[in-house]
């Protein structure tokens, strides 16, 4: 004879099940709340400043003296821009070939031994990898290009090798995503192996690739310790790719510490600008991965 259900099991199990998905429910909610918090609070400490100063003078302005009331963002603007697009120009071209030859052009073994060593990249702490670069990297730009050696350059490359780990190991999964069939296929109508990468694997992944860079970007934008270590802290607009610079979040690190009214005020104000730069590269970003899904 069966057994017999419990009355009212049925009850609990659904009263359990309502507390559970509610659980849930306010957990997946948090991470937005903290969100919503952080900018809330950088946005009601940083905007009155900008107003009070006028948006083109705080935005537009070259001057960056905080003892005098001169608060120009423009110098940490232009050098934060020009060391991620650096890092993009170093890191992308590296991070795509390398996930293409370990997922297409390498043995199993060979790629379960690097993209591990790859993803234990991303746990170094950057202060490592600054200071890697004023010992090394800073000396060999100073003897080999002149100039100061702490630059955008110097920087850039920094920030390239910083965002591999994460290029590689999105694209790397990515790429193996794309379903088998569709490498097959493409090798049975007669491509090599490096026109189904370029005109099968490519397009199948290219959501998740954009995706990498994306994160990447952002890496690069919000990366601080080390690009205090090896960019000069110039306030400054870089004339070359050897002069020294200086971004929005070194600003912020090298001056909150002892910043003090109307000057910490236009720090946060830094954080506000820093914020929605991130914000408008990453709707870019997206609208573009958008428009390319759509296309045929």
């Amino acid at each position: 004879m069966a057994p017999q259900a419990k009355p009212g099991g049925g009850n609990r199990l659904e009263r359990n099940d309502r507390l559970v998905r509610l659980a849930l429910l306010v957990v997946a909610f948090s991470a937005v709340s903290v969100l919503l918090v952080i900018t809330v609070f950088i946005v009601g400490q940083g905007t009155p400043i900008m107003f009070r100063y006028g948006l083109k003078s705080f935005l537009a302005g070259s001057a960056w003296y905080p003892s005098e009331k001169l608060f120009g963002l423009w110098p940490m603007i232009v050098g934060s821009l020009a060391v991620t697009a650096g890092a993009l120009v170093i890191g992308v071209p590296l991070g795509l070939s390398c996930a293409i030859v370990l997922t297409e052009f390498s043995s199993k073994r060979v790629r379960g031994l690097i993209k591990p060593i790859v993803e234990l990249l991303a746990g170094i702490p950057s202060v490592v990898y600054g200071f890697m670069g004023v010992i090394i990297l800073v000396p060999f730009i100073r003897e080999t290009f002149g100039g100061p050696g702490l630059s955008v350059l110097a920087a850039s490359v920094i920030l390239g090798i910083m965002i591999l780990p994460t290029i590689i190991s999105i694209s790397v999964d990515s790429l193996q995503a794309v379903p088998p069939s569709y490498r097959e296929g493409s090798i049975a109508l007669g491509a090599t192996r490096w026109q189904t990468v370029k005109m099968v694997l490519f397009p199948a992944a290219r959501s998740g690739i954009i995706a990498s860079i994306i994160l990447g970007m952002g890496r690069a934008v919000g990366e601080t310790m080390a690009t205090i270590m090896v960019a000069g802290n110039a306030a400054e607009v870089p004339g070359s790719l050897l002069a020294p610079v200086r971004t929005l979040t070194s600003n912020i690190a090298l001056e909150m510490s002892y910043a003090t009214g109307e000057h910490r005020e236009a720090l946060f104000a830094t954080g506000v600008v820093l914020f929605v730069i991130i914000m408008v590269l990453n709707t870019i970003a997206n609208a573009t991965s958008a428009k390319r899904r759509k296309q045929p």
